[in-house]
């Protein structure tokens, strides 16, 4: 089997985590840091980068779109450097493509989701190559499941759908 890579930032990882994991087709997740400038960041120094989720998945039974289709659903988009209650840079929406295909799918799916009106106010979703990935510390993984009344900022908004943009827009 041959799975991919999908490296995704969407303010705290804990909420991603749970969420991301129970989607069809997702083999494994962990959390961490990328996106900015410190080496072998950690959770008490980890500089500028954005707190992640690094997804592997069977494209078998998943697809890139479904996954931002699903990461699009459970964050706000739309609030720079924010999610819930969390503020900062940490805590920005941001995708981290692995190759040319996934940046044509993040840059299709992005202005489908300006083009649906299903979001207040404009997409600010940050999207860079993926770079290094520092996996958070043990405590860090897993960490909704172990707490299962631990904080979150993350969940599924129901009966929301993406429609896909026509091709004359």
């Amino acid at each position: 089997m041959v799975y991919e890579r999908a490296v995704l930032a969407g303010g705290c990882f804990w909420g991603m985590q749970d969420l991301i994991r129970r989607q069809e087709g997702v083999v494994a997740t962990r959390v961490g840091y990328t996106g900015g400038d410190v080496a072998n960041a950690t959770y008490r120094n980890h500089g500028t980068h954005a707190e992640a989720i690094e997804i592997t998945y069977d494209p078998a039974r998943t697809s890139f779109r479904r996954i931002l289709e699903f990461f699009f659903q459970i964050h706000d988009p739309t609030t720079p450097n924010r999610q819930g209650n969390d503020r900062g840079l940490s805590y920005r929406s941001a995708i981290f493509y692995v190759d040319d295909e996934q940046r044509r799918v993040a840059e299709e799916t992005i202005a489908d989701v300006e083009a649906s009106g299903l979001w207040p106010g404009r997409v600010v979703t940050e999207l860079a190559p993926a770079g290094p990935f520092w996996e958070a510390e043990p405590e860090h993984q897993d960490y909704l499941e172990r707490h299962p009344n631990g904080y979150t900022c993350h969940f599924v908004r129901p009966n929301w759908r993406l429609p896909v943009r026509s091709a004359a827009e």
